[in-house]
């Protein structure tokens, strides 16, 4: 008794030290355990200060350097593999990824209709830690601003090309990429469905993965007072047994999750960086110009991984989504602005027609649009889910369910469709007026293409390339502080050398996978992980709401 009495006390002075997690503000429901958050870690001095869960830790790094020495030194024998697996998984897991992120995308929405929306996250009194621009400015920063930049342009002109193309069948088996039935040599319907088929990547579905991951965290350390880990949601599972192996196990698959799905957005960012260059001044576009590129902005990103969440992340975050804001007005003003006004309206009419179609899993004749985007882009999502979802809830604690979820589900899929619109519309538009050179474009220099034919094209085409590089930057920040996080046993204020050393790796991994298999290889590594990640996401899905059920809820 006396043991427990002691545990509780320490527990409470690592939290008040900010060793551990912030106590509740105001009324909520503690979890009774006598676990101690960072009991189990390593601490003192190797090469530099450390305070780390030696198991989490320790396995993690161990296979993931296995990993990336293996894939440098074995370059021709692994590339084969790693597009065995990607083809594999497409074949023949895309329907659990459609399937799993419907299920995400009811529990989201669900949650805000309910009185469960009322749960105050960190307390019923807790207040907000960032103002609304702030927090809007690293929830987007950090959740797909790569993927904006490389498929803004590219992934509209591609599912308006497939469309206009039509159905190609050979020997009784459709090969086309074209979403649903097509729309052959009908460009008014090509538009609407290649940009309904776009929005669904980027729109309800994968912030709906995001918020749930993100909410179930912010929860369960926030109230209930476990580790800022992906075990603690295991909780009303597992129970005490989570700081046990099957806990280690589920943290160790999120370092993974995070790491490859990180790498992947670091690799189409390298991709399309090196291309521009190469578009705009020259720059030879080999691998050895993407290896220089990822090194030099890793390197960058250790500045701001050392300034911390305050000074870094959210400093660059917020000078992302200034540069990205005014690149978006620019080519709103000088595109077809009329057009993308009335294009926006009809873009989210098109998405919310086409919706239930697009999400069906099962019985789609485009199959190779449903394995080719959107069971990738699932896999993708639900890959990065840890590292935006831990980002998300250190950031968002204050907020109301409710609140949080029309804000990270809400808000940055209608910025998405916005962006799409924008870019997609505007390229489009070019492409409908006879300048065939953007649709012949290869995917990373699609942007440039569309840029070259507004005013100040090389302008513009530089700023696209300095927001790739500064997003870079955000990502690899983010990544790293949620990584260490994970690997800290759930402290938040780990030695800043932790973070440099999962920054560095990061980046390693990225140069790895390009060398291994170019974009294949990322692919293949982001699928391969999203599949178990999924499962444990769906598993968690019953924690949240049994957790939410337990809180007292705000009577405002």
């Amino acid at each position: 008794m006396q043991e427990s009495e002691n545990k509780k006390k320490d527990k409470n002075e690592a939290s008040d030290t900010g060793k551990g997690i912030p106590e509740p503000t105001g009324d909520a429901n503690l979890i009774d355990t006598d676990y101690v958050i960072g009991q189990d870690n390593f601490q003192g001095k190797m090469l530099f200060n450390v305070d780390l869960h030696g198991k989490v830790f320790g396995i993690s790094a161990l296979l993931i350097v296995l990993f990336v020495v293996l894939t440098l030194a074995l370059q021709e024998e692994v590339s084969p593999i790693f597009n065995g697996v990607r083809e594999w998984l497409m074949a023949n897991m895309s329907w659990f990824f459609l399937t799993a992120a419907n299920i995400f995308v009811v529990l989201a929405v669900g949650l805000i209709f309910t009185p469960l929306g009322k749960v105050r996250l960190g307390g019923a009194e807790a207040t907000p830690d960032h103002s609304y621009i702030g927090w809007f400015a690293m929830l987007f920063a950090a959740g797909m601003g790569i993927g904006l930049m490389f498929y803004g342009v590219s992934e509209p002109i591609s599912h308006y090309d497939t469309a206009m193309a039509g159905i190609t069948v050979e020997n009784g088996v459709r090969i086309d990429w074209a979403p649903l039935g097509a729309a052959a040599g009908n460009a008014a319907a090509a538009k609407e469905l290649g940009m309904a088929a776009t929005i669904l990547h980027w729109g309800l579905h994968p912030w709906a993965i995001y918020a749930i991951v993100a909410l179930s965290l912010a929860l369960f350390s926030y109230n209930k007072g476990l580790p800022l880990t992906i075990r603690s949601i295991f909780y009303p599972i597992l129970g005490e047994r989570i700081w046990g192996w099957p806990g280690h196990a589920i943290d160790i698959l999120a370092v993974f999750s995070t790491l490859f799905g990180l790498a992947t957005s670091l690799g189409f960012g390298a991709e399309q960086a090196t291309a521009g260059l190469h578009y705009l001044f020259d720059v030879p576009d080999t691998n050895v110009t993407r290896v220089l590129l990822i090194t030099g902005i890793t390197l960058i990103a250790l500045c701001s991984v050392v300034a911390g969440v305050n000074s870094g992340v959210k400093r660059l975050s917020e000078l992302n989504m200034g540069l990205a804001f005014s690149l978006l007005l620019f080519v709103f003003f000088a595109g077809p602005t009329m057009d993308l006004v009335s294009g926006f309206f009809t873009n989210l009419l098109s998405y919310a027609t086409h919706l239930p179609a697009l999400s069906v899993p099962f019985g789609r004749e485009d199959v190779e649009y449903t394995r080719g985007w959107t069971a990738f882009y699932w896999a993708w999502w639900i890959s990065w889910s840890p590292f935006v979802g831990m980002f998300i809830a250190r950031v968002s604690r204050g907020r109301t369910v409710r609140e949080f979820l029309i804000a990270v589900l809400i808000v940055p899929t209608l910025v998405c469709v916005l962006w799409m619109t924008v870019f997609g519309g505007t390229a489009i538009g070019q492409v409908e007026s006879g300048l065939s050179d953007v649709a012949d474009a290869a995917l990373e220099l699609k942007l440039f293409a569309m840029l070259s034919h507004l005013p100040l094209s090389t302008i513009t085409s530089l700023i696209g390339i300095l927001l790739v590089m500064v997003f870079f930057i955000t990502s690899s920040d983010s990544g790293s502080l949620v990584i260490d996080t994970i690997t800290a046993g759930g402290k938040i204020d780990a030695p800043t050398s932790q973070r440099v050393f999962w920054a560095l790796i990061s980046g390693v991994i990225a140069i790895a996978l390009l060398l291994g298999g170019g974009l294949g290889a990322l692919q293949a590594m982001v699928i391969s992980t999203g599949l178990p990640f999924a499962i444990v996401l769906l598993l968690g899905c019953f924690g949240i709401v049994k957790g939410l059920m337990s809180e007292p809820r705000n009577q405002d």
